[in-house]
């Protein structure tokens, strides 16, 4: 995976992000929430640690937390909006 420089801020994101928009079986189409958690686990696992959810998701910022808390130590940045 590959890193860059959030603009000024010092820290490094990987230049591919996880859109967590679908995840969870919501209000949008997506998929169930075990395998939103092991897609997400995954893509971690692979090197990505920028994601990117809303409270407009559905139940994406509460999954995204699990998994967040599940890999505590590692470094997974979120953005919110």
């Amino acid at each position: 995976m590959r890193y860059r420089e959030l603009g000024r801020s010092g820290l490094s994101v990987s230049e591919i992000g996880y859109g967590a928009w679908g995840i969870g079986e919501s209000a949008w189409v997506g998929a169930s929430e075990d395998e939103s958690v092991r897609a997400l686990h995954r893509a971690l696992d692979l090197g990505v640690n920028f994601v990117d959810t809303a409270r407009g998701y559905g139940e994406s910022e509460r999954i995204v937390g699990r998994v967040v808390r599940e890999r505590a130590g590692d470094e997974v940045l979120v953005a919110t909006k």
